[in-house]
């Protein structure tokens, strides 16, 4: 009895949380209505400098209200910088990469989450935040903009669609995000990439504080997101996750939203495959590379299909 009334209250917590992080919940969507995903990729941290850290509440908040996998690895070598992450997320392989060299050093021929889209005729974009001109091939001047945390311009079956592909990001209240936003027109699949001042990476321009800094930002953008159209009929899973751990540990922060997962913490082994893997199955694409062998996070987070 006692035991029973402990979960009614726990639930009702939890549900309360939610709320005041995110605002009023949507209507959980019907069995398999989750069409549209949207990955937003921070840098460098580990699960320890991000989760009840003083630095990041907002991301320790969603990640209590919402979903946290809390045995997320980036699972490659931890002496490879960001680019092998970015590769291997959104294809399924690190290609051998271990360095942060640009397009021109790693043209890759392989398939890719966006050449699946491509070839199915459905739209993705990678809103990358202070892009410098559609599909820059080198870092910014000022080194806020790295080329290195996009992706899309190193795989070379994406030559004609990377101009259309990628785009600025824009601002909260203005610009390509926030449009798409309020139209309920993100694609199928959207990869963000936040400027180093936001990712967490930093640069010599940008100031101290780089978790409180990127934690700010997902404070600002992250309700925005939630209160499109997309997320709030349903459509959209949001997944926040980080590059790489440190230089001993990859062992990463990871957080899902969607409107039904609500208060999950997951301690199944998962990995930038397994995210691959649950985004693929989301927008129904066949899984690439070690998605194929990885463990879904669909059933984890109730993403229901």
């Amino acid at each position: 009895m006692h035991s029973n009334r402990w979960h009614r209250l726990a639930g009702v917590a939890l549900t309360l949380a939610s709320l005041v992080v995110a605002g009023p919940a949507p209507a959980a969507p019907r069995r398999g209505a989750y069409t549209k995903v949207l990955l937003i990729v921070e840098e460098n941290r580990t699960y320890g400098e991000i989760i009840d850290s003083p630095d990041a509440p907002y991301v320790t908040a969603l990640a209590r209200s919402h979903g946290t996998a809390a045995r997320m690895m980036a699972n490659y070598p931890v002496r490879c910088p960001s680019l092998a992450a970015y590769i291997l997320i959104t294809s399924g392989t690190t290609a051998g990469i271990c360095d942060d060299k640009g397009p021109r050093h790693h043209p890759l021929a392989v398939p890719s989450i966006f050449t699946q889209l491509d070839a199915a005729h459905r739209p993705w974009r990678n809103y990358a935040e202070d892009l410098p001109t559609p599909c820059a091939r080198r870092n910014s001047d000022d080194g806020i903009f790295l080329v290195r945390h996009t992706a899309v311009p190193y795989y070379t079956g994406l030559a004609r669609t990377c101009r259309i592909g990628q785009v600025e990001l824009g601002t909260v209240t203005h610009g390509n995000l926030h449009d798409d936003l309020g139209a309920g027109q993100l694609p199928a699949f959207s990869l963000v990439t936040p400027n180093a001042c936001h990712d967490m990476h930093g640069a010599s321009t940008c100031p101290s504080g780089r978790v409180a800094a990127g934690d700010r930002w997902l404070k600002a953008w992250i309700p925005r997101i939630q209160a499109g159209a997309d997320y709030q009929a349903g459509r959209l899973v949001v997944i926040i996750t980080w590059d790489e751990g440190s230089a001993t540990s990859n062992h990463i922060p990871t957080v899902v939203l969607s409107p039904t997962t609500r208060g999950v913490v997951t301690h199944q082994p998962h990995d930038h495959c397994s995210t691959l893997r649950t985004m693929q199955e989301i927008l129904q694409l066949s899984p690439l590379g070690c998605a194929r062998s990885a463990r879904t996070m669909t059933a984890d987070f109730t993403l229901v299909r």
